[in-house]
């Protein structure tokens, strides 16, 4: 009798295991044919495409600099668009983080929105980067995905994710580093390994079709580091950490151009109409086109060693005073402004070759701005090569830790101390 009931037992116990197995089964094959659909059609479709209206905005504003003066227009346009779809108050990339924490709902609507809206501040020369109108294009288009599939909550988190990182990885080729950023930055500490799979693959796949297309990866050519010696060690520490001050110079400019914009300017319009008076004054004082867009030839020139020592500064101050005033884009480029051309300065004053200066000044305002470490270190890899790695790893640490709990995006979560073994949860600042 006892035999029996234990051989039932044996077979239950077994039943159960194989439906578990074919559960998960189930369930990973469903993330793998929901990551091509967003790989293929969002990150490879509509990434390639905002890719090249990114690439004709840029061209189009360099071979026509009187475009400048038509950024009030331009922004005008932008303050409409956003009153007409009932958008009172924009949060851009931290609404995206918020809806992968919680039930906070992303509209499709705000893709197109800010496609629009950043191709428009690109042509006319504001000063803003790329990738922040990436992350929301694809969130939102990966949350709607999710939506169109009725997924529940958490899965419309992973779909958002995805969204992120494919369009990531078609605007700049970089999968690896696309797919890790989407999954560290919405809570520092704590990576989403359950969407691994299918970030993985949505990014791979997005890269690979926007490759197909003719889209070229991001690439910043570095003279490759030969030996590693103590000296540059210590020059890279000192580096890395005046690079955190300036990450947290430029959180501090972003959030407080926001505020004073709004506080004193309560109208759209009229807050709009008077930073582009800002970037175009300033502009055309400074007799130079360099602040303009996302400046990559300016970050080319300093990884070869040529920079002007207030370049980081102004690029600061005109990133601010735009996207403060209500144009959109991204921060992220701008960061890698800012730390190339302080680097490269800063680099040669205490000794060290601008050249690696400026890389690891690129890597360390970027991981001080975002508190995403391993994302610097990868991004580092993929642009430069794997001969700086090990001054470009120490940068990255450095630059976290003393960056504080600054951030660009407000809605991002700082899950553990940086400085003690201790859970804090709070939200960068």
């Amino acid at each position: 009798m006892q035999q029996g009931e234990d051989s039932v037992l044996k077979k239950e116990k077994i039943r159960k295991k194989a439906q578990h197995w074919q559960t998960r089964l189930l369930s990973f094959l469903k993330w793998i044919l929901f990551s091509i659909i967003i790989g293929i059609v969002i990150g490879g479709g509509v990434g390639t495409l905002f890719y090249y209206a990114m690439k004709w905005s840029t061209q189009t504003r360099m071979a026509h600099s009187w475009l400048l003066f038509l950024l009030p227009v331009g922004g005008l346009l932008i303050a409409w668009l956003y009153q007409f779809c009932g958008v009172k108050k924009s949060r851009g990339t931290n609404l995206v983080l918020l809806a992968i924490r919680s039930s906070q709902p992303l509209p499709t609507y705000m893709a197109p929105l800010i496609f629009i809206s950043t191709t428009i501040t690109h042509l006319f020369g504001g000063s803003a980067g790329r990738e922040g109108a990436a992350l929301q294009i694809g969130g939102s288009l990966g949350y709607g995905a999710g939506k169109l599939f009725k997924l529940d909550e958490k899965s419309l988190h992973v779909m958002t994710l995805c969204g992120m990182g494919s369009v990531f990885s078609a605007l700049f080729g970089m999968p690896v580093v696309a797919a890790v950023f989407a999954l560290e930055v919405v809570s520092v500490g704590e990576m989403y390994y359950s969407a691994l799979v299918p970030v993985a693959i949505s990014c791979l796949l997005a890269a690979g079709v926007s490759n197909w297309f003719g889209a070229q990866p991001v690439h910043f050519t570095l003279v490759a580091v030969k030996n590693i010696h103590f000296l540059p060690f210590l020059q890279v520490a000192l580096l890395a950490a005046l690079c955190a001050l300036v990450a947290v110079l430029f959180c501090y400019a972003m959030h407080l151009s926001g505020y004073l914009y709004q506080r004193y300017l309560t109208n759209p319009y009229i807050r709009i109409l008077v930073g582009s008076a800002f970037v175009i004054v300033l502009t055309l004082l400074l007799h130079t086109t360099d602040y303009e867009g996302a400046g990559g030839d300016v970050i080319n020139r300093a990884l070869n060693g040529h920079t002007h020592p207030e370049a980081f500064l102004l690029k600061i101050l005109l990133t601010a005073l735009t996207l403060g005033a209500g144009f959109k884009g991204g921060e992220i480029v701008p960061s890698f402004y800012i730390g190339a051309t302080f680097g490269c300065w800063m680099g040669s004053v205490i000794g060290l070759d601008p050249c690696l200066g400026a890389a690891v000044g690129l890597l360390s305002v970027f991981c001080g701005v975002v508190n995403c470490p391993l994302t610097a270190l990868l991004l580092g890899c993929s642009i430069f090569g794997y001969s700086g790695a090990p001054y470009f790893f120490l940068a990255c640490a450095i630059s976290y830790a003393l960056s504080g709990y600054t951030g660009l995006y407000s809605e991002q979560t700082i899950l553990y101390s940086k400085f003690h073994p201790q859970y804090i949860n709070k939200k960068a600042e």
